[in-house]
């Protein structure tokens, strides 16, 4: 299925992994400890483009923002 702009529901971890610029491996880990918002079929782990989109707008929210010092 896809969505009105022509994209899948869904990505490999691979496809997740690219589209975050981290390593095919960091992916998986990261799939595996939850950090990666995944869905299982069978043996086969995709990861909903709807979940990874608002998992990084939500990123760096919780964090303190960094005063500049200056020099």
């Amino acid at each position: 299925m896809l969505t009105t702009t022509g994209e899948s529901l869904v990505l490999t971890i691979q496809e997740a992994a690219k589209i975050l610029r981290i390593g095919r491996s960091a992916a998986y880990e990261a799939a595996r400890t939850g950090e990666l918002p995944v869905i299982q079929f069978g043996r086969r782990k995709l990861v909903p483009r709807a979940a990874l989109e608002k998992l990084l707008m939500n990123a760096g929210k919780d964090q303190q923002p960094i005063l500049m010092m200056k020099s």
